[in-house]
C-alpha cells in the first residue's frame, strides 16, 4: 500500500455484531454491538489510521456504528445493499458470510472510489427519521383503510376505527414537530419556503425534500431526477428500440411525492397542469405524463433551490 493511499474499512452491520474488513492490511476484526464493542470498534480505525468506513443501509443497525465512526473522524459513506450484491455477483463471488460480506463491502468501496456526498448533518438525519416514521404511520392507515373496504365483522370494525383515530393524531402530532424542527433550523425553513411556493405544495412535501433530496441546487437536472427514480433509461440493443422505464432512485421520496403532484398537475399548479394536458393530448398514457410532470417538478425545484429564489410561473415555463 502507498504511504498516502486512504485506508478503507468495509464493515457488514448486523444486530448483535459487526465484521470489519481492512482488505489493504489483511486484517479481520468482529465487534460486539454494544457501548464497549463500539469503543473497541474506534481504536480499531485509529490504529490503522482508518480514512473512510464503508457500510451497508442496515434497516438502522448501521446508524450507531456510523455515529462512531465520525466520532473517531473517520469518513462515513452508507451504500445501497442491492449495489454490493450486483458486484458480488459479478465477481462470483457465490460464499456468503459476515466476515466475506465485510470482504466484499471493502472490495466494492476500493473499485468504485467515490464521495460520501454531503457532509453528515445531525439535524437533518433527525428530520429524516422524523418524516419516515411518518411515512411508516401513513402506509399503516393506507393498510387499515384497504381493508375496511371489505366486510369485516363489527368488533374488527371497531378496533380498526379506533386504530385510525390514534394513528390520525399521532401523524398530526408529528406534522407539528416537524415543522417546529424546520422553522427552528434557518437553512431548512429557507428551503421550506422556497419549496412551498410551488403550487401543490405544502409542508408535509416540504419535509420529505429537505430531508431526503440533499443533493437539490447542488446537482444538474438529470441527476435530481434520477436520485428521485423519473428519470426515462434507454433500453435498446443493435436496432432494437426498446420502451424507455424509470429504475431504482429513492422509492419513498417518489411514493410521498405521487399524490401532492397529482393534485398539482390537475388542480393547483396552471403551468404543470398545461404541460400534462399536453402531453395526454399527444397521446401520452396518463402515468407517462404524471411522471413527465414530476421530472419537471423536481428539476425546477432543483434550480429554484439553487439560486433561492421562489416559484415564478413566468419564469418556471415547461413545454
Amino acid at each position: 500500500m502507498a504511504q498516502n493511499e486512504l485506508v478503507v474499512a468495509g464493515i457488514d452491520v448486523a444486530k448483535d455484531k459487526v465484521d470489519a474488513c481492512i482488505r489493504s492490511l489483511s486484517l479481520r476484526c468482529m465487534f460486539a454491538s454494544t457501548e464497549d464493542g463500539r469503543r473497541e470498534f474506534k481504536s480499531w480505525l485509529r490504529r490503522h489510521k482508518v480514512g473512510k468506513v464503508v457500510m451497508e443501509a442496515s434497516g438502522g443497525y448501521e446508524r450507531a456504528w456510523a455515529k462512531a465512526s465520525r466520532a473517531a473522524k473517520v469518513e462515513v459513506r452508507i451504500v445501497d445493499p442491492k449495489r454490493v450484491r450486483d458486484f458480488a455477483r459479478s465477481a462470483a463471488r457465490r460464499a456468503k458470510n459476515d466476515p466475506i460480506d465485510a470482504d466484499t463491502i471493502a472490495w466494492f468501496a476500493e473499485v468504485f472510489n467515490e464521495a460520501s456526498g454531503q457532509p453528515y448533518d445531525a439535524t437533518r438525519e433527525k428530520l429524516h427519521q422524523m418524516v419516515n416514521g411518518r411515512q411508516t404511520l401513513q402506509d399503516m392507515q393506507i393498510q387499515l383503510q384497504n381493508q375496511g373496504e371489505h366486510k369485516l365483522p363489527k368488533a374488527v370494525r371497531r378496533q380498526h376505527s379506533r386504530i385510525l383515530t390514534t394513528m390520525r393524531l399521532a401523524m398530526d402530532k408529528l406534522d407539528v414537530e416537524i415543522s417546529d424542527l424546520i422553522e427552528a433550523t434557518p437553512h431548512f425553513a429557507e428551503l421550506a419556503k422556497i419549496i412551498e411556493s410551488v403550487p401543490g405544495l405544502a409542508r408535509t412535501s416540504a419535509a420529505v425534500i429537505i430531508a431526503t433530496m440533499p443533493e437539490l441546487g447542488h446537482v444538474d437536472g438529470k441527476i435530481a431526477a434520477a436520485l428521485l427514480g423519473v428519470a426515462p433509461y434507454d433500453d435498446d440493443s443493435g436496432r432494437r428500440r426498446g420502451e424507455r422505464h424509470i429504475k431504482s432512485g429513492r422509492r419513498r421520496t417518489r411514493n410521498a411525492l405521487y399524490m401532492p403532484c397529482v393534485g398539482a398537475v390537475t388542480q393547483h399548479n396552471p403551468v404543470l397542469k398545461a404541460y400534462y394536458e399536453r402531453l395526454l393530448a399527444k397521446g401520452k398514457l396518463k402515468m407517462v405524463a404524471l411522471t413527465a410532470c414530476m421530472r419537471k417538478l423536481i428539476c425546477i425545484l432543483n434550480v429554484m433551490i439553487a439560486r433561492r429564489q421562489e416559484w415564478d410561473p413566468n419564469r418556471y415555463v415547461v413545454s
